[in-house]
Protein backbone atom coordinates (compact mmCIF):
# COMPACT_ATOMS: atom_id res chain seq x y z
CA UNK A 1 0.00 0.00 0.00
CA UNK A 2 1.45 3.45 -1.08
CA UNK A 3 1.77 5.43 2.09
CA UNK A 4 0.71 9.24 0.67
CA UNK A 5 1.39 10.81 3.96
CA UNK A 6 5.21 11.10 3.23
CA UNK A 7 5.05 12.82 0.04
CA UNK A 8 1.91 15.62 1.66
CA UNK A 9 4.40 16.14 4.53
CA UNK A 10 7.42 16.87 2.03
CA UNK A 11 4.87 19.08 0.09
CA UNK A 12 3.85 20.79 2.96
CA UNK A 13 7.33 21.60 4.17
CA UNK A 14 8.23 22.99 0.73
CA UNK A 15 5.35 25.35 0.67
CA UNK A 16 6.06 26.30 4.12
CA UNK A 17 9.54 27.36 3.28
CA UNK A 18 8.11 29.10 0.35
CA UNK A 19 5.87 31.59 2.50
CA UNK A 20 9.08 32.17 5.31
CA UNK A 21 11.11 33.15 2.47
CA UNK A 22 8.53 35.71 1.58
CA UNK A 23 9.50 38.14 4.24
CA UNK A 24 12.84 38.84 2.47
CA UNK A 25 10.68 40.70 -0.57
CA UNK A 26 9.25 43.03 1.98
CA UNK A 27 10.98 45.56 0.95
CA UNK A 28 10.31 49.07 -1.26
CA UNK A 29 8.53 48.04 -3.73
CA UNK A 30 6.12 46.10 -1.01
CA UNK A 31 5.56 49.71 0.67
CA UNK A 32 5.26 51.52 -2.82
CA UNK A 33 2.64 48.97 -3.93
CA UNK A 34 0.86 49.22 -0.04
CA UNK A 35 0.77 53.34 -1.02
CA UNK A 36 -0.75 53.30 -4.42
CA UNK A 37 -3.60 50.73 -3.31
CA UNK A 38 -4.08 52.74 0.07
CA UNK A 39 -3.91 56.65 -2.09
CA UNK A 40 -6.46 55.30 -5.06
CA UNK A 41 -9.47 56.80 -5.20
CA UNK A 42 -10.79 54.17 -7.65
CA UNK A 43 -10.79 50.50 -7.53
CA UNK A 44 -8.22 48.08 -7.31
CA UNK A 45 -8.51 45.46 -10.69
CA UNK A 46 -6.73 42.21 -10.15
CA UNK A 47 -6.29 40.35 -13.46
CA UNK A 48 -4.28 36.76 -14.51
CA UNK A 49 -3.88 33.73 -16.30
CA UNK A 50 -4.88 30.24 -15.71
CA UNK A 51 -3.76 29.20 -11.62
CA UNK A 52 -2.59 32.61 -11.44
CA UNK A 53 -6.21 34.15 -12.19
CA UNK A 54 -7.89 31.80 -9.32
CA UNK A 55 -5.38 33.07 -6.85
CA UNK A 56 -5.73 36.66 -8.14
CA UNK A 57 -9.50 36.18 -7.77
CA UNK A 58 -9.23 35.34 -4.43
CA UNK A 59 -7.05 38.28 -3.26
CA UNK A 60 -9.37 40.68 -4.91
CA UNK A 61 -12.16 38.85 -2.64
CA UNK A 62 -9.98 39.67 0.43
CA UNK A 63 -9.20 43.37 -0.51
CA UNK A 64 -12.39 43.56 -0.99
CA UNK A 65 -13.50 41.97 2.71
CA UNK A 66 -11.72 44.12 3.86
CA UNK A 67 -12.11 48.02 3.00
CA UNK A 68 -10.66 47.79 -0.69
CA UNK A 69 -13.01 47.82 -2.92
CA UNK A 70 -11.44 45.33 -5.77
CA UNK A 71 -12.73 43.18 -8.61
CA UNK A 72 -11.04 40.22 -10.86
CA UNK A 73 -10.49 40.82 -13.82
CA UNK A 74 -9.90 37.89 -16.58
CA UNK A 75 -7.00 39.25 -18.89
CA UNK A 76 -8.49 37.39 -21.71
CA UNK A 77 -11.91 39.06 -21.50
CA UNK A 78 -10.26 42.12 -20.40
CA UNK A 79 -8.46 42.60 -23.94
CA UNK A 80 -12.27 42.04 -25.71
CA UNK A 81 -13.56 44.69 -24.54
CA UNK A 82 -13.74 44.63 -20.12
CA UNK A 83 -10.81 47.47 -20.13
CA UNK A 84 -13.90 49.76 -20.07
CA UNK A 85 -14.47 48.90 -16.29
CA UNK A 86 -11.06 50.58 -15.99
CA UNK A 87 -10.45 54.60 -14.99
CA UNK A 88 -7.55 56.49 -14.31
CA UNK A 89 -8.24 56.68 -10.67
CA UNK A 90 -7.82 53.01 -10.49
CA UNK A 91 -5.42 50.29 -9.56
CA UNK A 92 -4.20 46.84 -11.10
CA UNK A 93 -2.23 44.21 -10.05
CA UNK A 94 -1.20 41.84 -12.47
CA UNK A 95 -0.16 38.55 -11.57
CA UNK A 96 1.95 36.55 -13.43
CA UNK A 97 4.77 33.49 -11.74
CA UNK A 98 7.06 34.13 -15.12
CA UNK A 99 6.18 37.55 -15.87
CA UNK A 100 5.61 37.01 -19.59
CA UNK A 101 1.95 35.57 -19.89
CA UNK A 102 0.94 37.15 -23.14
CA UNK A 103 -2.09 37.71 -22.57
CA UNK A 104 -1.28 39.88 -19.36
CA UNK A 105 1.46 41.66 -21.65
CA UNK A 106 -1.49 42.71 -24.18
CA UNK A 107 -3.45 44.74 -21.97
CA UNK A 108 -0.20 46.18 -20.01
CA UNK A 109 0.17 49.17 -22.87
CA UNK A 110 -3.63 50.42 -22.66
CA UNK A 111 -3.52 50.60 -18.70
CA UNK A 112 0.11 52.62 -18.99
CA UNK A 113 -1.60 54.61 -21.78
CA UNK A 114 -4.71 55.60 -19.38
CA UNK A 115 -2.23 56.47 -16.75
CA UNK A 116 -3.32 53.38 -14.27
CA UNK A 117 -0.95 52.44 -11.75
CA UNK A 118 0.23 48.96 -11.98
CA UNK A 119 1.36 46.85 -9.66
CA UNK A 120 3.16 43.46 -10.58
CA UNK A 121 3.49 40.00 -8.75
CA UNK A 122 5.81 37.87 -10.81
CA UNK A 123 8.45 35.16 -9.35
CA UNK A 124 11.31 36.95 -11.82
CA UNK A 125 11.85 40.58 -10.81
CA UNK A 126 13.80 40.88 -14.67
CA UNK A 127 10.54 39.95 -16.41
CA UNK A 128 8.76 42.21 -18.66
CA UNK A 129 5.56 42.46 -16.13
CA UNK A 130 8.73 43.24 -13.62
CA UNK A 131 10.01 45.94 -15.30
CA UNK A 132 6.94 47.96 -16.63
CA UNK A 133 5.48 47.92 -13.24
CA UNK A 134 5.27 50.89 -10.65
CA UNK A 135 6.05 48.59 -8.31
CA UNK A 136 6.84 45.12 -8.14
CA UNK A 137 5.59 42.32 -5.39
CA UNK A 138 8.18 39.40 -5.82
CA UNK A 139 6.67 36.01 -4.96
CA UNK A 140 9.76 33.99 -5.86
CA UNK A 141 10.31 30.61 -4.58
CA UNK A 142 12.83 27.63 -4.94
CA UNK A 143 10.73 24.93 -5.85
CA UNK A 144 7.63 23.68 -6.69
CA UNK A 145 6.03 21.50 -4.41
CA UNK A 146 5.32 19.19 -7.08
CA UNK A 147 8.28 17.07 -8.37
CA UNK A 148 7.88 17.28 -11.94
CA UNK A 149 8.40 20.96 -11.17
CA UNK A 150 5.48 22.21 -13.45
CA UNK A 151 2.25 22.22 -11.33
CA UNK A 152 1.88 25.79 -9.95
CA UNK A 153 1.66 24.74 -6.32
CA UNK A 154 4.74 26.48 -3.96
CA UNK A 155 4.61 29.48 -6.38
CA UNK A 156 0.27 30.03 -6.21
CA UNK A 157 0.49 29.59 -2.01
CA UNK A 158 3.45 32.12 -2.09
CA UNK A 159 1.41 34.29 -4.11
CA UNK A 160 -1.62 34.18 -2.11
CA UNK A 161 0.18 34.74 0.46
CA UNK A 162 2.04 38.33 -0.14
CA UNK A 163 -1.65 38.96 -1.54
CA UNK A 164 -2.76 38.26 2.64
CA UNK A 165 -0.36 40.27 3.67
CA UNK A 166 -0.98 43.47 1.26
CA UNK A 167 -4.97 43.34 2.42
CA UNK A 168 -3.96 43.13 6.14
CA UNK A 169 -1.19 45.45 5.86
CA UNK A 170 -3.91 47.81 3.73
CA UNK A 171 -6.55 46.84 6.61
CA UNK A 172 -4.44 47.65 9.47
CA UNK A 173 -3.57 51.30 7.90
CA UNK A 174 -7.61 51.66 7.24
CA UNK A 175 -8.41 51.18 10.84
CA UNK A 176 -10.74 48.74 9.10
CA UNK A 177 -12.54 47.33 12.05
CA UNK A 178 -14.71 43.94 12.93
CA UNK A 179 -17.98 45.65 12.88
CA UNK A 180 -16.89 46.69 8.98
CA UNK A 181 -15.80 43.41 7.94
CA UNK A 182 -19.25 42.56 9.20
CA UNK A 183 -21.07 44.52 6.86
CA UNK A 184 -19.31 43.27 4.07
CA UNK A 185 -20.87 39.36 5.41
CA UNK A 186 -24.11 40.20 6.39
CA UNK A 187 -24.86 36.99 5.59
CA UNK A 188 -22.63 34.73 7.71
CA UNK A 189 -22.27 34.29 11.75
CA UNK A 190 -20.12 37.34 12.03
CA UNK A 191 -21.95 39.85 10.80
CA UNK A 192 -24.73 37.88 12.88
CA UNK A 193 -22.94 38.42 15.63
CA UNK A 194 -21.30 42.02 14.84
CA UNK A 195 -24.70 43.60 13.54
CA UNK A 196 -27.33 42.02 15.38
CA UNK A 197 -29.21 44.27 18.18
CA UNK A 198 -31.57 43.29 20.63
CA UNK A 199 -34.60 45.23 18.62
CA UNK A 200 -33.75 42.41 15.74
CA UNK A 201 -34.60 39.58 18.16
CA UNK A 202 -36.69 40.91 20.94
CA UNK A 203 -40.32 40.09 21.77
CA UNK A 204 -42.49 42.89 22.07
CA UNK A 205 -46.16 44.80 22.69
CA UNK A 206 -47.81 41.73 23.89
CA UNK A 207 -45.64 39.33 23.71
CA UNK A 208 -43.74 40.72 26.62
CA UNK A 209 -44.16 39.57 29.95
CA UNK A 210 -45.47 42.02 32.27
CA UNK A 211 -47.49 42.16 36.09
CA UNK A 212 -47.69 44.97 38.20
CA UNK A 213 -46.22 44.95 41.55
CA UNK A 214 -49.95 44.48 43.00
CA UNK A 215 -50.24 41.14 41.11
CA UNK A 216 -50.16 38.33 43.37
CA UNK A 217 -48.05 35.42 43.18
CA UNK A 218 -50.25 33.28 41.37
CA UNK A 219 -51.04 35.94 38.82
CA UNK A 220 -47.21 36.53 37.66
CA UNK A 221 -46.84 32.29 37.37
CA UNK A 222 -49.72 32.35 35.08
CA UNK A 223 -48.37 35.51 33.13
CA UNK A 224 -45.06 33.90 32.85
CA UNK A 225 -46.37 30.15 31.52
CA UNK A 226 -48.69 32.50 28.65
CA UNK A 227 -45.56 34.29 27.57
CA UNK A 228 -42.93 31.14 27.66
CA UNK A 229 -40.08 33.07 28.25
CA UNK A 230 -39.19 32.01 31.77
CA UNK A 231 -39.62 35.19 33.78
CA UNK A 232 -41.85 38.33 33.71
CA UNK A 233 -41.17 42.16 34.45
CA UNK A 234 -43.00 43.40 37.35
CA UNK A 235 -43.77 47.53 36.98
CA UNK A 236 -44.88 50.07 39.47
CA UNK A 237 -47.66 52.08 39.09
CA UNK A 238 -46.09 54.19 36.52
CA UNK A 239 -45.06 51.45 33.77
CA UNK A 240 -41.72 51.59 35.21
CA UNK A 241 -39.72 48.62 35.79
CA UNK A 242 -39.76 47.60 39.64
CA UNK A 243 -38.28 44.15 39.22
CA UNK A 244 -38.14 40.70 37.65
CA UNK A 245 -39.38 37.27 38.54
CA UNK A 246 -38.44 34.60 37.13
CA UNK A 247 -38.52 30.18 36.93
CA UNK A 248 -35.31 30.41 38.89
CA UNK A 249 -36.66 32.83 41.89
CA UNK A 250 -39.85 30.64 41.93
CA UNK A 251 -37.22 27.56 42.95
CA UNK A 252 -35.63 29.65 45.36
CA UNK A 253 -39.17 30.63 47.32
CA UNK A 254 -40.64 27.07 47.39
CA UNK A 255 -39.02 26.29 50.44
CA UNK A 256 -40.21 29.57 51.98
CA UNK A 257 -43.93 30.57 53.49
CA UNK A 258 -45.47 32.29 50.81
CA UNK A 259 -48.79 31.86 49.59
CA UNK A 260 -49.06 32.11 45.60
CA UNK A 261 -52.40 33.58 46.68
CA UNK A 262 -52.30 36.04 48.77
CA UNK A 263 -48.86 37.27 48.52
CA UNK A 264 -47.90 39.76 46.33
CA UNK A 265 -45.20 39.52 43.63
CA UNK A 266 -43.34 42.27 45.09
CA UNK A 267 -42.40 40.32 48.23
CA UNK A 268 -40.45 38.27 46.02
CA UNK A 269 -39.11 39.80 42.94
CA UNK A 270 -35.48 40.59 42.41
CA UNK A 271 -35.73 44.25 42.55
CA UNK A 272 -32.00 45.19 41.05
CA UNK A 273 -32.28 42.92 37.74
CA UNK A 274 -30.05 43.35 34.91
CA UNK A 275 -31.55 45.01 32.19
CA UNK A 276 -30.63 46.04 28.63
CA UNK A 277 -31.78 48.81 25.51
CA UNK A 278 -33.16 47.80 22.21
CA UNK A 279 -30.28 48.91 20.50
CA UNK A 280 -27.34 46.71 22.24
CA UNK A 281 -25.69 44.41 19.97
CA UNK A 282 -27.25 40.83 20.47
CA UNK A 283 -23.50 39.71 21.07
CA UNK A 284 -22.99 42.12 23.91
CA UNK A 285 -26.50 41.04 25.25
CA UNK A 286 -25.00 36.96 25.23
CA UNK A 287 -21.39 37.59 26.82
CA UNK A 288 -24.08 39.94 29.93
CA UNK A 289 -25.94 36.93 30.63
CA UNK A 290 -23.17 34.07 30.24
CA UNK A 291 -21.21 36.28 33.04
CA UNK A 292 -24.63 36.99 34.99
CA UNK A 293 -25.65 33.05 34.67
CA UNK A 294 -28.78 34.48 33.46
CA UNK A 295 -31.24 33.16 30.78
CA UNK A 296 -33.32 36.14 29.80
CA UNK A 297 -33.31 40.28 29.39
CA UNK A 298 -35.66 42.90 29.70
CA UNK A 299 -34.95 45.54 27.49
CA UNK A 300 -36.20 48.72 28.87
CA UNK A 301 -36.74 52.26 26.87
CA UNK A 302 -35.41 55.82 27.84
CA UNK A 303 -37.82 55.95 30.38
CA UNK A 304 -37.07 52.90 32.34
CA UNK A 305 -40.80 51.29 30.84
CA UNK A 306 -39.98 47.22 29.53
CA UNK A 307 -40.53 47.74 26.13
CA UNK A 308 -39.12 44.13 24.74
CA UNK A 309 -38.06 40.59 26.02
CA UNK A 310 -35.85 38.16 24.92
CA UNK A 311 -33.80 34.71 26.15
CA UNK A 312 -31.11 32.59 25.25
CA UNK A 313 -33.32 30.92 22.84
CA UNK A 314 -34.09 33.99 20.90
CA UNK A 315 -29.94 33.99 20.61
CA UNK A 316 -30.10 30.25 19.33
CA UNK A 317 -32.54 31.23 16.65
CA UNK A 318 -30.79 34.09 14.97
CA UNK A 319 -27.75 32.29 15.11
CA UNK A 320 -26.12 34.37 17.86
CA UNK A 321 -25.10 31.62 19.86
Amino acid sequence: MIDFRLRAAKVLQIEATAVAQLAQYLNDDFNLACQLIFASKGKIIVTGMGKSGHIGSKIAATLASTGTPAFFVHPGEASHGDLGMLSADDVVIAISNSGETAEVLTIVPVIKRLGIKLIAMTGNPGSTLAKLANAHLCVKVEQEACPLGLAPTASTTATLAMGDAVAVALLEARGFSAEDFALSHPGGSLGRKLLLRLDDVMHRDEQVPIVSQHASIKDALLEISKKGLGMTAVVDDSGKLAGIFTDGDLRRILDQRFDIHSNSIAEVMTRHCITANSQMLAAEALQIMQQKKINGLIILDDNQIPVGAMNMHDLLRAGVL
